[in-house]
C-alpha cells in the first residue's frame, strides 16, 4: 500500500515539493530516529557525505554513495536537506539548493536504489 501511496504523490508531482512542506527545524534539536528538514551552509565535503551547519551546530549529511549519484555539492553552498537522523548523521532524502533545483537521493523518500531492498534510512 506503501508503494502506491508514494507512487501516486510522485505521479501527481507532490514528490518534488516535498521539501516545501517540510518544517525546518535547529540542527541541535533533532531526535533520534525522526524524519526532518534541516537548513544551513554546506562545510567540508568528503564524496557524497557533507558537514552542513545552521549556526546551532553541525551534522554529518549522508547523501548516498557516489556510484549511485555523483552530486556537486560546493562548501559554502546554502542547502536544505530532508531527510531521517539516526546515528548522528542526517540520512538525506532530497537536498533543495539555494537555486531551487531539488536533488532526490534513492527514491526521494525512505528506500535506496542499491542492496537488497533494505531501508536506506534503517
Amino acid at each position: 500500500m506503501r508503494f502506491f501511496t508514494t507512487a501516486a504523490l510522485l505521479t501527481l508531482g507532490l514528490g518534488a515539493t516535498f521539501p516545501a512542506i517540510a518544517q525546518i527545524v535547529p540542527i541541535h534539536s533533532l531526535s533520534r530516529p525522526s524524519s526532518t528538514a534541516i537548513a544551513g551552509t554546506v562545510g567540508s565535503v568528503v564524496g557524497n557525505n557533507f558537514i552542513l551547519s545552521d549556526g546551532t551546530s553541525q551534522i554529518i549529511v549522508n547523501a548516498g554513495p557516489r556510484w549511485h549519484k555523483k552530486l556537486t555539492i560546493a562548501p559554502g553552498e546554502q542547502v536544505t536537506v530532508v531527510g531521517e537522523y539516526d546515528n548522528d548523521e542526517l540520512k538525506a532524502h532530497c537536498i533543495t539548493r539555494a537555486s531551487g533545483e531539488v536533488v532526490t537521493i534513492g527514491n526521494g523518500l525512505s528506500r535506496a536504489p542499491w542492496g537488497s531492498g533494505a531501508s536506506y534510512l534503517r
